[in-house]
């Protein structure tokens, strides 16, 4: 089991079921799942983007990723309907929970000039996205071996229903977010 799964349930949960009053252990709010997405303009054009970006996703998540798709046609940007324009993975269960450790403990840090994240990305019902600009600070992708530089989102997903019970959750993990 994950430490921090394990740090949710004994330390996070009935801290955060003191601080807002909840009346049953079920309307604590949790991390339902992250959502990392990795857009991927030139893939239209060329697949050998689409493979990079994709494998690199694997890579840092250790899971497979799936390619998404244009729903239009844009022809400001020269994407017709069904073509591939990025790559994204969804995790739940013991992979999303290491991924996070992953993410707090050794990426984030590898950030240059890194002050902490914004608390201010939350969506209005307890989602929180995080942009980052390079995929390189990851400790899986190999520099020497990136086709090209590219920053993806992750879109932690929590059963919050405010931005304030998101962000005690989130903080409680051990997000660095800036004070």
């Amino acid at each position: 089991m994950s430490m921090l799964r394990d740090k949710y349930e004994n330390d996070i949960k009935p801290e955060l079921m003191k601080e807002f009053n909840y009346s049953s252990i079920m309307e604590v709010p949790k991390l339902d799942k992250i959502v990392i997405n990795m857009g991927v303009g030139e893939g239209a054009k060329e697949d050998k983007f689409i493979d990079a970006a994709k494998e690199d996703l694997e890579a840092i998540t250790g899971q497979h990723a799936v390619v998404t798709k244009a729903k239009h046609s844009i022809a400001g940007f020269k994407i017709r309907e069904g073509q591939p324009i990025g790559v994204k993975v969804t995790l739940r269960g013991e992979k999303m929970y290491n991924f996070m450790e992953k993410l707090i403990k050794v990426a984030l840090p590898r950030v240059r000039d890194f002050r902490g994240i914004s608390n201010r990305a939350f969506d209005g019902k307890g989602n929180y996205t995080l942009g980052i600009k390079e995929q390189i600070i990851f400790p899986e992708i190999e520099y020497d071996k990136v086709v090209k530089v590219r920053g993806m989102d992750i879109v932690f997903v929590t059963t919050a229903k405010t931005n304030d019970e998101a962000l005690k959750l989130l903080d409680a993990f051990g997000m660095p977010f800036r004070k």
